[in-house]
């Protein structure tokens, strides 16, 4: 199994700026071309509602992490500690944007709080909204790191994913890989790092003992 390593390292940059609406007509005569295009017959028993119901329910839900509206409220409270807060083991679903299949994975994420904290669910919700969108894992790595950093107003945030592409898997090399991409966002110490590692290093060694 091949396994493939990026790291960067990123001040307050923006990250991809969510749209507004998603276009459900135009969904629905896609679906249809596509079916055609394969071959099938979309008025057929047991295909019509894959193009004028499903497939753009299904599209409506994978995309939520390009709009706006479909952010989850990150409410903060005062900060309790100084030191680095580490989440591990963020199961991460997303679409790459060349294939329009999915790649999967897990996220971890750390970030050295400002003034304010926010509640540990509300970083699994913010990965699967940001998840949520047609892109690459190397843009969702920096989307996701780049925009904790701005909404909890953080001296830094880490983030490492490790996911498998579907579009390697099902297509092309027809091979199962694993690619680890890694975002640094303001001020991350070596030893804040190497405490990132170990987090990482003891969810894997928990998660192969289950």
């Amino acid at each position: 199994m091949d396994s493939r390593e990026q790291e960067h390292t990123h001040h307050h940059d923006t990250a991809t700026q969510p749209t507004e609406s998603f276009d459900e007509e135009k969904a629905r005569r896609g679906a249809r071309l596509l079916l055609e295009a394969a071959g099938r017959d979309p008025d057929s028993a047991g295909i019509s509602d894959t193009w004028s119901r499903r497939v753009p329910d299904m599209l409506q839900t994978l995309t939520e992490g390009s709009r706006s509206e479909s952010k989850p409220v990150m409410r903060t409270f005062d900060a309790e500690t100084d030191g680095l807060v580490v989440k591990t083991g963020i199961a991460l679903h997303s679409m790459c944007e060349h294939h329009m299949l999915p790649f999967h994975g897990v996220a971890h994420v750390a970030y050295l709080p400002g003034e304010e904290m926010v509640g540990l669910s509300k970083l699994i919700r913010y990965v699967r909204w940001q998840s949520r969108q047609l892109t690459t894992q190397e843009t969702l790595t920096r989307d996701i790191a780049v925009g904790l950093a701005d909404e909890l107003d953080a001296h830094g945030v880490a983030v490492q994913v490790t996911a498998t592409h579907l579009c390697e898997v099902m297509r092309g090399v027809e091979t199962e890989t694993k690619t680890t991409t890694r975002e640094l966002v303001g001020t991350i110490s070596e030893e804040d790092r190497t405490q990132f590692r170990e987090a990482i290093r003891r969810d894997a060694g928990g998660s192969s003992g289950r």
